[in-house]
């Protein structure tokens, strides 16, 4: 087995400006494989890391391809993390650091990654022949995954998206990878996310299975079915009996415990389900929640006293309490207003006809047990990165010129966004970053934009048509007639080159006709 063609198609691509990595492998010799050149421009180094978890490239070892550009040499190094120390480390000896090789050799240092070590130094232009890279690199794998990194038994793991993902589909459920990216970013942006679509499509199964995977059990999170009679508070948060005064009664559904769980545990995440959130009207049972979460403030329970009966006078929702609503849309459903929605992340689910196919053959049975614990030593590390509220800074220009111009459209029909929509959409960009370094700046911008910009959207007809024209035109490159070759035609590829948005530009033509077909349309559909 052999990495030397993946290698001479990397050095290749290095020399463009193409950006993209799908095309790679992305296991090697049980080892994780990621391929960066750049994140929204171009790198001076671009690299290739092989990964065994719980490494990382941000927090680790790994062996690792370094490719510097200037100097047209191509280093295979014992890779070391840059962004965190690793909490473990290579057994080397009379090993020079990249620094040291470049300070000998060039006598100045390099640009980045001087801490890692050389294992050996290769001129691009007069490659060893493809035996000798292999085993070059396999024998650099052997040596790192007989390391004993028993060290990170006992201390919190780094979140590990690609783990997840491996355990859902082991358990039988099927999602996308990028579905499973985009769930996690929205948490980890902020802790309030709607998961609407098609009915049956596995929206709650999604949100059980990560609580289910990353919790040490079930006391730290609560599925609780919302009722059509909820119209106010006391579903959730129960009330003071009145007619006692020593007396407050506790809510059925658990979901008090669970927040004074999350409150005496900040160390640990807690997760509430509200499953078919809007089958009552969600600004009446949830209004405390939906000003707190900006405010920060203390929602009142009761005047009774500092405690009655385990319940304090006033609570506060901390950030280690992640609430995922579920959404269907028919006859016996209520629409979210704008306070909602912007407060949230919402995530459309559909189903094509690949998920189907694969869906039919997958002989897997569904066993969510399989799930049980398996992420919870990444507890930790998943709260760490909840509280990161870094901005995309590399991307910053391509972002602030095509989040403009969508606010400029959004304006003309009183829809546009404010301060916080754009804080949390450039949040969300930078998570999805850490999450996936594989997306692409406009994969990242079209998530943000379809999840943040576009579930406000709804109206007439006439007042909606024009505005989704005009979105849409600035989802594709080129001179097309966004009406007629694009909304209107059910059979367009959106998946082509000249396609920037494409999740964005699918949505836009689906409200498009369901405008044109029903005088009506929104973000939200049966």
């Amino acid at each position: 087995m052999g990495f030397y063609n993946q290698l001479i198609k990397f050095l290749q691509q290095a020399k463009t400006e193409s950006l993209k990595t799908k095309h790679f492998i992305s296991e090697y010799l049980g080892t994780k494989v990621v391929v960066s050149f750049g994140q929204g421009s171009i790198a001076n180094v671009p690299w290739i890391s092989f990964l065994k978890s719980p490494n990382t490239t941000q927090k680790g070892i790994y062996p690792a391809y370094l490719y510097f550009k200037e100097f047209e040499i191509l280093v295979l190094a014992y890779g070391i993390s840059e962004t965190n120390k690793s909490p473990s480390s290579w057994n080397l000896h009379d090993v020079k650091t990249i620094k040291e090789y470049f300070e000998d050799n060039y006598s100045k240092e390099p640009y980045r990654y001087g801490t890692s070590f050389v294992y050996k130094v290769y001129d691009i232009n007069n490659l060893p022949n493809e035996q000798i890279m292999n085993d070059h690199l396999n024998s650099l794998i052997n040596e790192y995954l007989e390391i004993d990194n028993t060290l990170f038994s006992t201390i919190s793991l780094n979140f590990e998206i690609n783990l997840f993902d491996k355990s859902i589909r082991k358990s039988g459920l099927n999602f996308s990878n990028l579905l499973i990216t985009r769930f996690c970013a929205s948490l980890m942006t902020k802790p309030f996310v709607i998961l609407t679509g098609l009915s049956g499509s596995g929206k709650t199964k999604l949100a059980q299975a990560f609580v289910q995977w990353i919790c040490n059990d079930k006391s730290q999170y609560k599925i609780v079915p919302v009722g059509a009679d909820w119209t106010n508070r006391e579903p959730l948060l129960g009330y003071p009996n009145s007619l006692d005064t020593e007396n407050y009664v506790m809510p059925d559904s658990g979901v008090l415990n669970l927040i004074l769980n999350a409150i005496s545990n900040p160390d640990l995440p807690y997760f509430l389900i509200l499953d078919e959130m809007n089958l009552s009207h969600v600004e009446r049972y949830f209004a405390d929640f939906l000003s707190v979460m900006e405010s920060k403030e203390e929602i009142l329970l009761h005047s009774l006293g500092d405690v009655v009966e385990n319940v304090p006078e006033k609570i506060k929702i901390l950030s280690n309490l992640f609430i995922i609503g579920t959404v269907n849309i028919d006859e016996t459903t209520n629409m979210f207003s704008p306070k909602v929605l912007d407060r949230a992340n919402t995530i459309e689910f559909r189903i094509s006809q690949e998920d189907m196919s694969e869906f039919l053959n997958t002989k897997i049975e569904l066993n969510m047990d399989l799930l049980n614990s398996k992420g919870n030593k990444m507890a930790k590390s998943f709260l760490e990165m909840s509280e990161n509220k870094s901005f995309a800074l590399e991307e910053s220009e391509q972002i602030n010129e095509t989040f403009l111009k969508f606010f400029k459209e959004l304006k003309s029909l009183g829809a546009e966004f404010g301060y916080r929509g754009a804080t949390e959409m450039i949040r969300l960009i930078n998570q999805l970053t850490i999450l996936d370094s594989t997306l692409t700046t406009s994969e990242k911008l079209d998530i943000a934009i379809v999840q943040k910009l576009l579930p406000k959207l709804h109206g007439s007809r006439r007042k909606l048509c024009p505005v989704l024209a005009t979105l849409g035109k600035l989802c594709i490159i080129g001179d097309v007639k966004i009406e007629t070759e694009v909304f209107s035609n059910e059979t367009f590829d959106y998946t082509t080159e000249n396609v920037l948005y494409p999740i964005t530009l699918e949505k836009l033509a689906r409200m498009y006709r369901s405008a044109i077909d029903n005088g009506f349309t929104s973000f939200a559909e049966a």
